[in-house]
C-alpha cells in the first residue's frame, strides 16, 4: 500500500498543475458523462454523485456538469464514450491497469500499446493483472492532520474497514459504498484529506529500485499523460526520494 499512497500524494501536487491546463477538466467530464448513463438524478447514481463532488473541488463551473450529465443521458448529442480498462506489466514485472475512456477504442489500443512499449512495458490479456487488485474506496489523509485513534473513530463509525499509517500519510480503506459516508464524516470533522477516490487497490507491492523504478515512473507518467487516460493503478512500490525527484 505504501507506494499507492506515496503516488496518490504526488498525482495530488500534479493534479493542481493539471486543473491549470484544463485536463483534469476532460477526464472529470467524460466520468459524470459515463456515470449519467444509469441515470442524471446524483441522489439516485451514487457514482454520478461522486463525479459531481469531484468536479466541485476543481471548481467547475455548474454548467459544464449539466452538460456532461445531459449528454450521458442522451439529451444532448456527443460522441459515444466507452469506458475501457487495460491491463499489463511495467518493468521489474508491475502490474498495471490503466481506466480509459475513448470514442474510439482501436485507435486507444494502438496508442496504449505504444506506451507501454516504448517505456519498457507490456499491454497483457483482460484479466492477466486484474486479479492483484481490489476495487476499494482511498481516503489519504496527512498524519499531522489527525492522531490514530480520533481517526479510527470517525472513519470506522462511518463505516470505514481499515486505517493504515504509511508515513507521512493515513490510508483509510472502504468498501465503495461507504465512500461518500466516509468522505462526509471526515470532512465535517475538519479534517483534510489529501485524496479521496474509489479505484483499484493493489493487494501486494512490487518494490522496483534503480533503473526498473525511473522506468516505471516513467511509464505511469506517460500514461497519465495520455488524453484518454482516467486513472492509472499499479502495485509498484518505491522509495520516497525517487517519487520526489519525479514530482519537481
Amino acid at each position: 500500500m505504501s507506494g499507492h499512497s506515496k503516488w496518490a500524494t504526488i498525482k495530488h501536487k500534479k493534479a493542481a498543475l493539471d486543473a491549470k491546463r484544463g485536463k483534469s477538466f476532460t477526464r472529470i467530464i467524460k466520468e459524470i458523462s459515463i456515470a449519467a448513463r444509469n441515470g442524471g438524478d446524483p441522489d439516485m447514481n451514487p457514482r454520478l454523485r461522486t463525479a459531481i463532488l469531484a468536479a466541485k473541488a476543481v471548481s467547475m463551473p455548474a454548467d459544464n456538469i449539466k452538460r456532461a450529465i445531459m449528454r450521458g443521458t442522451g439529451e444532448l448529442e456527443g460522441g459515444q464514450i466507452e469506458e475501457v480498462m487495460f491491463e499489463g506489466y511495467g518493468p521489474g514485472g508491475a502490474a498495471v491497469l490503466v481506466n480509459v475512456a475513448t470514442d474510439n477504442r482501436n485507435r486507444t489500443v494502438s496508442e496504449i500499446r505504444h506506451v507501454f512499449g516504448k517505456n519498457g512495458g507490456n499491454l497483457g490479456e483482460q484479466g492477466s493483472v486484474s486479479w492483484m487488485f481490489e476495487r476499494k474506496s482511498l481516503i489519504i489523509v496527512p498524519q499531522e492532520k489527525a492522531s490514530e485513534d480520533q481517526l479510527m473513530g470517525i472513519a470506522l463509525d462511518a463505516g470505514a474497514d481499515d486505517l493504515r499509517l504509511d508515513a507521512p500519510n493515513w490510508e483509510v480503506l472502504s468498501a465503495p459504498e461507504n465512500h461518500e459516508a466516509v468522505v462526509a464524516a471526515l470532512h465535517k470533522s475538519g479534517i483534510e484529506t489529501v485524496s479521496a477516490e474509489i479505484g483499484m487497490v493493489p493487494k501486494n507491492l512490487v518494490k522496483l529500485e534503480g533503473k526498473n523504478a525511473d522506468a516505471m515512473l516513467r511509464l505511469s507518467e506517460a500514461l497519465e499523460e495520455h488524453e484518454d487516460v482516467q486513472n492509472v493503478y499499479s502495485n509498484f512500490d518505491v522509495d520516497e526520494k525517487t517519487l520526489e525527484a519525479l514530482a519537481h
